[in-house]
């Protein structure tokens, strides 16, 4: 009778084992955007040295999504309930960005800037004073910020490759992504006329600088 209901007990978890595998092995792959939990983004750090480097990588990028999220909350703020208002839904990738650096943080255990909660309040500020200037004042702080974002990210890409593309390949697929899609805000700006502004180079250069220092006092602070 044992001898039975261990047969029976072993014929059941074979069954059970090999229907989970055949589900498994049947579910189609989510895109890496969605399926991050499952690897991880960054190798080993071979020494203190490629720790330092990529904590700094990761900070910065991290610091400069999130200031990006809060310029768009500004804007939404002001021109949420205008005309303009589906313009700034761009916000919506900003998002995706953002929690991907704060996922690859957590995973990496590499602490943010601290410095946020002076992004947090400088970043809306800026988007909500550019969109008092209307669409146009909106769409140029766009194009100064993301082309900014846009040249840094080019920045770490040509660094890492330099380095070892081979080492880097999922970071560098990640930078990439963004690259391509803060450009496109970039270019949305454009194409809703953000050059038209008043003052529009002065603005945009004003904002390009304190973007530069931004990005400088994150990678170290």
């Amino acid at each position: 009778m044992q001898r039975t209901a261990h047969i029976s007990l072993n014929h059941w978890s074979r069954f059970f084992s090999t229907s989970i595998s055949r589900k498994c092995l049947k579910s189609k792959a989510v895109p890496i955007q969605l399926n991050s939990r499952g690897y991880s983004v960054l190798p080993t750090p071979r020494d203190e040295e490629e720790k330092a480097m990529l904590d700094r990588i990761l900070r910065v990028d991290h610091a400069g999504e999130y200031g990006a999220n809060r310029i768009y909350a500004g804007q939404m703020a002001v021109l949420g309930r205008s005309r303009t208002g589906p313009l700034i839904q761009m916000w919506d990738q900003e998002k995706k960005h953002l929690a991907k650096f704060n996922e690859i943080l957590a995973e990496n255990r590499v602490r943010p800037t601290a410095l946020l909660p002076l992004w947090n309040i400088a970043g809306f500020l800026l988007g909500a004073s550019t969109a008092m200037l209307g669409k146009e004042g909106a769409m140029a702080c766009t194009v100064a910020v993301e082309e900014s974002i846009s040249e840094h990210y080019n920045s770490q890409i040509r660094s890492l490759m330099e380095k070892d593309p081979d080492r880097y390949t999922e970071l560098l697929n990640i930078i990439k992504e963004f690259r391509d899609e803060e450009l496109e805000h970039h270019d949305t700006g454009l194409e809703h006329d953000a050059e038209s502004v008043p003052g529009y180079w002065l603005l945009k250069n004003a904002i390009q600088l304190g973007c530069k220092a931004a990005i400088y006092v994150s990678e170290r602070v």
